[in-house]
């Protein structure tokens, strides 16, 4: 039932362009915030595109070297060339000894390539003026600092959470949607945000979790998607795809379904996913967890 009393096919057009202006800024940022993660987190193994690699060394961190040797052969690898970033290195695995700062020529180096952006006008990245500030990037590499965390997790829960109450108020109008399909659409972005930031503390703590960060980061941007898309194609294209077009393919999709899965005649297609997701995992379950569960725990042997 549509708690609004119009749908959004028939909506006034100022309201239409209004929602549509929205959703099409909404998209844009979407995807500049999955670009801005393949250029941080994305190069945090030095190797663009976004890996477990990547979550691990950012958020647990590369226990095998220094946080400026990661950086220098990640994300900020373009700052510098090889032999200024090899004095760097080198600065560092002797010890980042303030002495050897100047004669080493890393002073020289973090001047004319890092202070621009690393100065005390910046918020959030340390200031490489201020020696100390330099010296803790020296030391081993622990990922993000607990500080960092508690920064970025508020301020994603508030922006992101309105992000998702305006994108999740315009899908509500939607009429090409059963109620239940919608509710799970609205509801489980929040759901995969509160995943998301949980995950990355718990990374922090254990690398194993990094496998939580990309799971809850895929299930929030295809909530998105999903609402994104069908809200713009019932407010400008309904007729066409839903009429003519994509939503008879799906009724008749949806009828053999229903044959062949032995359900009631008026059984919806969220009802025939979830029946196929419930046989896919029981036979995922059965014919390949249950075996390697048992051959770890070595009940196959007695």
């Amino acid at each position: 039932m549509n708690p609004f009393p119009y749908h959004l096919k028939e909506l006034d057009t100022p309201l239409k362009v209004l929602f549509t202006g929205y959703l099409m800024t909404v998209g844009v940022g979407y995807l500049m915030a999955l670009i801005q993660i393949l250029f941080t987190h994305g190069m945090a193994d030095g190797k663009f595109g976004l890996s477990i690699d990547d979550v691990v060394y950012s958020y647990y961190g590369n226990r095998s070297g220094t946080l400026l040797e990661q950086k220098l052969n990640g994300s900020m690898q373009a700052y510098a060339t090889e032999q200024e970033r090899f004095e760097l290195m080198q600065w560092t695995r002797d010890g980042a000894r303030a002495v050897d700062y100047v004669s080493s020529g890393s002073k020289a180096i973090i001047e004319k390539n890092c202070v621009m952006c690393h100065n005390e006008d910046a918020s959030g990245i340390p200031n490489y003026n201020d020696f100390e500030q330099l010296k803790a990037v020296t030391q081993q590499d622990e990922g993000a600092t607990f500080s960092s965390l508690t920064r970025v997790s508020h301020i994603h829960l508030f922006g992101i959470s309105f992000i998702f109450m305006f994108v999740g108020l315009i899908f509500s109008f939607s009429q090409i949607a059963p109620s239940r399909i919608k509710s799970l659409a609205i509801g489980m972005p929040y759901i995969f945000l509160l995943a998301d930031i949980m995950s990355w503390w718990l990374t922090k703590l254990h690398p194993w979790f990094a496998w939580m960060v990309i799971i809850a980061g895929f299930g929030m941007g295809l909530s998105f998607l999903l609402m994104w898309v069908l809200s713009m194609l019932e407010m400008w294209a309904f007729r066409f795809v839903f009429v003519d077009g994509i939503a008879p393919k799906v009724e008749s999709c949806r009828s053999r379904w229903v044959e062949k899965l032995s359900l009631p005649e008026d059984a919806g297609l969220d009802r025939c996913l979830w029946q196929v997701l419930k046989k896919t995992g029981r036979w995922v379950w059965g014919r390949a967890i249950a075996p390697l569960l048992k051959r770890f725990s070595g009940a196959d042997k007695e």
